[in-house]
């Protein structure tokens, strides 16, 4: 198959969350199995440019429709690690992707309207008709409505719709003008609720919601995110809209690149190790207690790797980080957020400063990030909601069983080592059900018994974790399924 995706960032060149990772993740794994792919990106000004080879103009007169005129724009071809990209580079004056960051800065709804008119217009010029355009999150989530009510009637019938939603906390409520910018007019057909009428706000138009209803497949992050999206708040208002085209509705878990992650050849690690030789696992144990200045004594560690945000329980990771210290355990933290958030941890890192128990580094590194994943013995992720998380994976590659609360990805990645239904042989982590301290210390408890159990069972969970298959190879095969499914419809 012929493939293009559509996002506004991919890892490594433009990155802010998860999403870029699955972009580059899934293109990687799809090429490897065979099939051709392009990402359509923005030419950001703020990108990565020294990871990008042979960055090229290959089309310099695309003229893409905009407010009843045209607006001049240049496209560039590039690699970045053998992904063939295409770079969207408007010469307006409008300067939607020269502003230093990522997002934000104002007209976020007329930046991405564009983008995807843009990548449109780009395909159909240069006779680009691939078998499958796969559009990611509320920034594309026009494209599809914009091709079946504009780009089908001139030469692009052909093409079906793949749209992932990776959070649905965003969705791109906007205003009437942007149908009027990109050229879809017509508000009083757009904006009948079965279409594309904010449900919360009925004067805006819901970016993500026109890609549900417009796409030919739509998934979510995980197979029950899917089903939170649908039945719990989780949907954050579109939950009908998913309802109404469940047929249509899946979740794919995301992988894990297992080159990038693994222990076994991870340069941020003082020791190497895998399965065959677990117990170096504790030598980075050893590395990062001196790091921290911790003492070395035989006790677990717990440890939080992520952002600071109210998604991820930060009450929760807070008061592990006191169970810890007040029950013979230590704890280290790695994360930051937004400001009033750092602030409210730098507190606590002052309040705890010179305890040989623990350590709070308020800031993001991604070497230290892997140390934590190598040399802690547990990591906690008791996130309020996860359309699918990485931290859990990552946790489980390093051989570092995770205590989650069962939600979205959690839920299908981790399963309890005491209570889960399936065999002993595969259960790999610890789970806790309720939003709630009580919950959370729970399992905290079970696993602070487990590692110090006669019968080395905390060595045999950890081995477990590192046996679990999260990478690529499974995913790609559901969304190729996927692909295939839609495509002859």
């Amino acid at each position: 198959m012929y493939i293009i995706q559509v996002a506004s960032e991919m890892t490594p060149v433009a990155k802010v969350g998860g999403l870029a990772d699955v972009v580059y993740g899934l293109t990687r794994e799809l090429e490897r199995q065979g099939h051709a792919v392009e990402v359509i990106l923005p030419k950001y000004d703020c990108m990565k440019y020294n990871l990008i080879a042979d960055l090229q103009c290959i089309y310099n007169d695309l003229w893409v429709p905009w407010f009843g005129g045209t607006v001049h724009c240049s496209v560039f071809s590039g690699q970045v690690y053998h992904v063939k990209c295409l770079f969207i580079d408007p010469h307006g004056n409008d300067h939607f992707f020269t502003r230093g960051h990522f997002y934000g800065n104002g007209n976020e709804y007329f930046r991405w309207a564009f983008f995807a008119r843009a990548a449109l217009e780009f395909m159909l010029k240069t006779n680009r008709r691939p078998d499958i355009i796969h559009c990611h999150d509320w920034q594309t989530g026009l494209l599809p409505v914009m091709l079946y009510e504009i780009y089908a009637h001139i030469g692009m019938g052909n093409q079906r719709v793949c749209y992932t939603i990776h959070n649905f906390k965003h969705q791109g409520p906007g205003p009437a003008d942007v149908l009027h910018a990109c050229g879809l007019g017509r508000p009083e057909y757009f904006y009948s609720p079965e279409r594309l009428q904010d449900q919360v706000k009925p004067k805006d138009i819901n970016f993500m919601k026109g890609g549900i209803v417009y796409s030919n497949y739509c998934n979510t992050v995980s197979p029950h995110h899917a089903w939170e999206a649908q039945n719990t708040g989780f949907g954050f208002g579109l939950q009908g809209v998913l309802q109404h085209h469940h047929r249509k509705f899946g979740g794919i878990l995301n992988g894990l690149d297992y080159e990038q992650w693994n222990p076994a050849g991870d340069l941020a690690l003082p020791f190497k190790y895998g399965a065959e030789n677990f117990d170096d696992k504790f030598k980075n144990k050893k590395a990062l207690r001196e790091r921290f200045g911790l003492r070395d004594d035989f006790k677990p560690l717990f440890g939080y790797v992520g952002r600071l945000d109210d998604q991820k329980g930060l009450g929760l990771v807070k008061h592990a980080l006191y169970w810890a210290i007040r029950n013979n355990c230590q704890f280290v933290l790695l994360g930051t957020g937004a400001h009033h958030v750092n602030q409210d941890f730098w507190r606590i890192q002052r309040e705890l400063n010179g305890n040989p128990d623990c350590h709070l580094e308020i800031g993001f590194s991604e070497e230290l990030a892997r140390l934590l994943y190598a040399g802690c013995d547990y990591m906690v992720v008791p996130s309020v909601f996860e359309p699918c998380g990485l931290t859990q994976m990552i946790a489980l590659r390093y051989g570092t069983p995770p205590i989650v609360r069962y939600t979205g990805g959690l839920a299908d990645t981790v399963f309890d080592w005491d209570h889960d239904g399936r065999p002993r042989e595969e259960r790999n982590g610890f789970i806790f059900h309720h939003e709630d301290a009580a919950a959370l210390e729970s399992a905290m408890r079970r696993a602070n018994g487990l590692f110090y159990s006669p019968d080395n069972y905390y060595r045999q969970l950890g081995l477990q974790g590192m046996k679990c298959d999260f990478s690529w190879k499974s995913s790609a095969g559901h969304y190729i399924n996927a692909y295939e499914f839609v495509r002859h419809k």
